[in-house]
């Protein structure tokens, strides 16, 4: 019953704390609205971003278009919203990939040692070793660029830095009196790690989760601005960027690119903010303001 009442006085704690930090706060709104508008959007308008309107090709905002049209005549409010959805799927996908290789190796490591210690960190070490984007650009050209390629090779050169950082705070568990209390009772490894070292190693995942979902999105949208990410007609906010880089397009049909940068930036500032509020909730040394 006391342990109950502690982990809900804890839980309220950090949600307090949270809900506290503006950042985070408005962060939180913006994505949740960005979710909502491409869940919702293309259902409601009836959006279409493949067909394309012959009678306007490059039309300014306006009128039946929102936003204008591109050189093919084809919606820009329509791939922007569609472009959304692929960029987040990709963002959010890849960094889940990533945690469900990286933590369990780093468990393994950290928990286990020895034999599983050397391996692991060494394949992680090899994995750092190179540049990854230079990596990402390599296996993507070799396997075909597409929105799954991109996902599941942003995911699983992400790897390391969930295993790094699950290493390096099992290797503290480990030790810790509750822990040797649990082993000389004889609880089992699996129940061992399941009740006792994740819980108190989740809160720095979490908040990496958020930080590797922004790199993600910025690496996808990198990799479609190069050419060797989604690819046309599939829209994403990287592949808008990469149809409208020309000097015409730049200082004529600011549409074309102003809405996708913007979204963009917008997206990734705001899971940082996101990540650093929960970082600051689930610190115990931070105080809430009154």
């Amino acid at each position: 019953m006391k342990e109950t009442i502690k982990k809900d006085s804890y839980y309220r704690d950090v949600l307090k704390k949270f809900s506290s930090h503006k950042l985070a706060m408005l962060g939180l709104c913006i994505l949740l609205v960005e979710v909502l508008l491409v869940v919702v959007l293309p259902i409601a308008m009836q959006l279409d971003p493949y067909t394309s309107d012959v009678l306007a090709f490059s039309a300014p905002p306006g009128g039946a278009h929102i936003l204008g049209t591109d050189d093919t005549g084809r919606d820009v409010f329509a791939r922007l919203i569609y472009g959304g959805r692929v960029s987040l799927l990709v963002g959010i996908l890849s960094a889940t990939i990533s945690l469900c290789i990286g933590v369990p190796l780093g468990l393994l490591a950290g928990y286990y040692k020895g034999i599983w210690e050397t391996i692991v960190m060494r394949c992680a070490d090899i994995f750092m070793s190179f540049p990854s984007m230079i990596l990402i650009l390599v296996l993507v050209s070799v396997i075909g660029p597409s929105v799954w390629t991109v996902t599941l090779v942003i995911g699983v050169l992400g790897w390391t830095d969930f295993a790094k950082l699950i290493y390096g705070n099992v290797l503290s568990i480990r030790e810790k009196e509750y822990v040797e209390s649990a082993k000389a009772v004889g609880t089992k490894d699996l129940p061992l790690l399941f009740k006792y070292v994740i819980p108190n190693a989740f809160a720095p995942i979490l908040i990496n989760f958020t930080f590797r979902t922004a790199q993600a999105i910025i690496q996808e949208s990198s990799l479609s601005f190069l050419g060797m990410g989604v690819q046309p007609p599939q829209a994403s906010w990287g592949n808008i960027l990469y149809a409208a880089q020309s000097i015409t397009v730049l200082s004529a049909r600011p549409w074309l690119w102003v809405p996708p940068g913007i979204l963009l930036v917008l997206t990734v500032c705001s899971i940082n903010f996101v990540g650093d509020g929960i970082r600051d909730a689930l610190d115990s040394k931070l105080k809430v303001k009154k």
